[in-house]
């Protein structure tokens, strides 16, 4: 039997996610943004708690983990960047290592960008990916740390994932990044057609998670900086697909 997967809001705008085996009823929590939600949807599913998978230090991920993990006994993995900020982790990832939950096996991809010590963890079975805030649907993190040849490099990574890849992000900011979308590439129907679902969406207290691999190709005005299109909006016709992109990141700084 594949993953169960459930997505939820937190806090304000980010998503939390519970990733369970049912063959051993291990279940997983992608972060912590608060305790309180995660809680409230493992009521709600039935699911117990027994393990979280940080993707990053910033403390809208990780400020529940140790209540959690008081509450629960919880074992918690975290990126060995992320030492300081989640000391009583159980063990530290880094590329190449792989995490069991259950019987679901994650790759740990480094994945610096949005931040350094950001990991995502990709099911490759399930063709699930958690790209904390690494990759948003129609969007990605800011960049506070590193390079955008960093950056650059590990959208291109992630969008090398097979086409039917389900993305679960660690927010929902659909709807301010199609109008950022929008901006940067108004001729795309696709695009249009994708914000227009955002907004139906939001209307029926849905969110656009997961989205694909193949959507935001398709749609994701930073995954297509290689594109005449994107140039063409920075005022960078004829730049390489890193410029386009750090003129993207930019704009949308300010946007």
């Amino acid at each position: 039997m594949s993953a169960q997967i459930h997505a939820f809001l937190c806090l304000k705008d980010n998503i939390g996610v519970l990733v369970r085996d049912p063959n051993t009823g291990a279940c997983a929590a992608i972060d912590a943004p608060e305790e309180g939600a995660i809680l409230a949807a493992l009521a709600q599913t039935g699911w117990q708690l027994t393990d979280i998978l940080v993707t990053h230090r910033h403390g809208d991920h990780v400020e529940g983990v140790e209540p959690l993990k008081r509450r629960t006994g919880c074992r918690v993995v975290a990126p060995v960047k992320a030492r300081e900020a989640v000391p009583s982790a159980d063990a530290y990832v880094r590329e190449g290592d792989t995490v069991h939950v259950g019987g679901l096996q994650a790759h740990v991809w480094e994945t610096p960008g949005h931040c350094l010590d950001h990991v995502s963890y990709w099911f490759a079975a399930d063709r699930a990916l958690f790209a904390g805030d690494t990759l948003f649907t129609l969007g990605c993190g800011r960049m506070f740390e590193g390079t955008y040849a960093e950056f650059w490099a590990t959208l291109q990574r992630l969008a090398s994932l097979p086409d039917e890849a389900r993305v679960y992000c660690g927010h929902d900011y659909t709807l301010s990044n199609a109008r950022f979308a929008l901006a940067a590439d108004p001729d795309n129907e696709a695009l249009k057609a994708r914000a227009a679902e955002a907004e139906k969406a939001k209307t029926q207290g849905r969110f656009l998670v997961p989205t694909t691999i193949a959507q935001e190709k398709a749609t994701n005005p930073f995954l297509r900086a290689g594109e005449p299109a994107l140039a063409k909006s920075v005022h960078k016709e004829g730049a390489s697909p890193v410029e386009v992109f750090q003129a993207l990141r930019e704009w949308k700084n300010g946007f």
